[in-house]
């Protein structure tokens, strides 16, 4: 430490100077415009090319045909790097990314998203309810 003098007017020149930081979980954030967050996926949009699969380097998104040109998409958010590769590979625009970026769980099936096409009825999304439910009892009952 050569110039003591020389810290000391720093420490006084920031007591006096607005904080650089946030008080984040107390007053909430507004993210900026091209933020990248949790995808969403419009199943009613899709086409069904599969350019958002081929594009993900984590193959976090499946998409399935559920009807004549009808698709429905399942994404792995515990996958997902955030890069939105799939949103810029998307000719219709299916893929979007939010400003939501709280997305902590502590249990990792809570992340897998599935985004049933509205158009293909109500079947569809029962199936896809019970298997997540029966994956969860098991794995609760053997922790304990």
């Amino acid at each position: 430490m050569k110039f003591p003098g020389k810290m000391v007017a720093q420490v006084l020149k920031s007591a006096v100077r607005k904080p650089a930081t946030i008080r984040y979980p107390f007053v909430k954030v507004t993210m900026p415009e091209k933020f990248r967050g949790k995808l969403a996926f419009h199943a009613e949009l899709c086409i069904g090319c599969r350019l958002c699969m081929r594009d993900c380097p984590t193959n976090a998104i499946t998409i399935q045909k559920v009807g004549d040109k009808l698709f429905e998409a399942d994404i792995d958010l515990s996958r997902c790097i955030y890069c939105a590769q799939c949103v810029d590979s998307c000719p219709k625009k299916v893929i979007e990314s939010t400003k939501e970026f709280e997305l902590a769980q502590l249990d990792r099936s809570k992340l897998k998203q599935n985004y049933p096409n509205p158009k293909a009825g109500s079947p569809a999304s029962p199936p896809d309810a019970k298997p997540a439910e029966k994956r969860v009892e098991p794995q609760g009952e053997s922790q304990e």
